[in-house]
């Protein structure tokens, strides 16, 4: 299997922010969520449209669209059954992060799911403002939104019902603005 590195281009940085969960669910029920077509519709709080051009496998394609109207676009450059895949992801035109989903199996009912999200480089000056702000704001605001994503698909696996909007709460940066 290629090493994430492989993806990762200079303007990632290589420290990710990441969020993991045991999920009471078996490996494969979670891999057949998360490599349906559109699957963030009924399990991200924060979408609120999920447009698929091209799916599933490599070189899958999709635009998700947030409660605030923000467009990014992902891109699939690794799809590995039964295990997750890796992503960019970034809004047209702009600067993508690298995002890699994973499952692990613990037992035949329990699997852990990961999203690692490498962000695109900040470019604040001076560099210990950078550093200032990615540490105290931006990558716990990244990890409260992982939180609310990987916690909305184990929601939907629990129920069976969509996530709703916000359901773990608003989000500065991707909830609608009032």
């Amino acid at each position: 299997m290629t090493n994430i590195s492989t993806f990762l281009t200079i303007n990632q940085s290589k420290w990710p922010v990441q969020f993991s969960k045991d999920i009471y669910a078996s490996s494969e029920t979670v891999w057949n969520l998360i490599s349906q077509p559109g699957n963030l519709e009924t399990c991200h709080p924060f979408c609120k449209q999920n447009i698929v051009d091209k799916w599933p496998g490599d070189n899958s394609r999709d635009t998700i669209e947030y409660l605030n109207g923000w467009k990014f676009e992902r891109k699939i450059v690794r799809w590995i059954d039964s295990v997750g895949y890796d992503l960019f992801i970034g809004r047209k035109g702009g600067k993508d992060s690298f995002v890699s989903w994973r499952i692990d199996p613990i037992n035949d009912q329990k699997c852990s799911l990961s999203i690692n999200v490498y962000m695109y480089k900040q470019q604040f000056t001076p560099i210990g403002f950078s550093w200032i702000v990615t540490l105290l704001y931006i990558r716990p605001l990244l990890r409260k939104y992982l939180f609310s994503v990987v916690n909305g698909f184990e929601y939907y696996l629990q129920t069976g019902k969509p996530v709703s909007k916000n359901h773990f709460g608003a989000h500065p940066w991707f909830s609608a603005k009032n």
